[in-house]
């Protein structure tokens, strides 16, 4: 479908918009998909609502801005919309993006910043959640406009769609709150440690070539392995291991909703997902040559300037993965690691 008559139906049938536009990507639907933003009076945004403890409810003061609205497509003006799209379903993952505490809205930082930045230019948003896959089939079609759903630039990527970052892609240690240990980047610091990882992510990735170095040293890394986070959590509280290795806002989560327990943790240090010659970072994703990145980018730092930015990755406990900028296209992944 061309993105006018698109945008068009997502318009003429507000109610249903997002159930026939994930339809039409083949996606599956789910519980989440299509509610709407937190109500709030026209240039305000609440972000961290419905969190469930992972955040902390802050509402933002977030005034249209002329000028960068000026510079969107014609075709985004006229719909009166930004169609932000996420990928979480089947079940969400916090604090990134999941339902909310009514079973039906979207929260989580991704959702919220996809709000700030519709703020920014003065149009509605509307928020369509769908399998990893087919939010880029939605974004490919036209459906969507931007994907704000921790999508990490690799140049592989850049093929296809164009880039504005705002968060770093770290991956981090989560220890038990009383563990004095921390991790600053050297691989050496995990000798005798015994970490816990998930099987086929890109922390194991890291994680297996350290313990290749540790070895090559006469030095011991022992990694774990566990089904569930359930598990390895269990694991970490009993002491069977030291530590878990985990993307950093996934820990960040954790840290939060286990404050003031018994079983309360701490992050011990963060990494680059892209390695230790290069910052990865996680970008609003565009069609590429759609003209979007430029107003993206610019409502992302004007954000930056005014402290909101800042606000909001505080209210999520993400304030170590703040960017000073956001850049248009910058280095990805390589081809290699892509």
């Amino acid at each position: 479908m061309p993105r006018t008559a698109s945008r068009l139906a997502l318009s003429a049938v507000a109610a249903t918009s997002l159930l026939l536009g994930l339809a039409a990507c083949g996606s599956d639907d789910g519980s989440g998909s299509g509610a709407p933003a937190t109500a709030d009076a026209k240039g305000t945004v609440t972000v961290g609502a419905l969190s469930n403890g992972a955040a902390k409810q802050t509402t933002l003061k977030v005034p249209e801005v002329a000028s960068i609205r000026a510079e969107l497509p014609k075709s985004v003006l006229d719909s009166k919309e930004l169609v932000v799209g996420l990928g979480f379903l089947p079940s969400g993952s916090p604090p990134i993006g999941y339902t909310g505490t009514d079973q039906k809205t979207l929260t989580g930082s991704e959702p919220d910043l996809g709000r700030l930045v519709a703020a920014v230019f003065g149009l509605k948003p509307v928020l369509t959640d769908a399998t990893w896959d087919n939010l880029f089939i939605g974004i490919d079609s036209g459906k969507t406009d931007v994907g704000f759903s921790n999508i990490t630039d690799t140049e592989q990527r850049k093929e296809k769609y164009d880039f504005a970052s705002y968060r770093q892609d770290n991956v981090g240690f989560e220890v038990r709150k009383d563990d004095a240990w921390n991790f600053t980047g050297d691989f050496n610091q995990l000798a005798g440690k015994t970490v816990a990882v998930a099987s086929g992510t890109n922390q194991e990735k890291i994680l297996l070539e350290w313990q290749s170095k540790l070895k090559a040293e006469g030095k011991k890394l022992t990694i774990k392995y566990y089904q569930e986070a359930n598990s390895t959590y269990l694991a970490l509280d009993s002491r069977r291991i030291d530590a878990y290795f985990a993307p950093n806002p996934s820990v960040a989560y954790h840290v939060a909703k286990t404050a003031g327990s018994p079983q309360a943790t701490r992050s011990a240090g963060t990494y680059s997902g892209a390695g230790a010659s290069l910052q990865g970072l996680i970008c609003a994703t565009t069609k590429k040559d759609d003209g979007l990145v430029k107003p993206l980018s610019d409502a992302i730092n004007y954000l930056i300037r005014n402290g909101q930015y800042a606000k909001w990755l505080a209210a999520w406990n993400l304030s170590d993965e703040a960017v000073p900028s956001a850049r248009i296209n910058p280095p990805g992944l390589p081809l290699s690691n892509s």
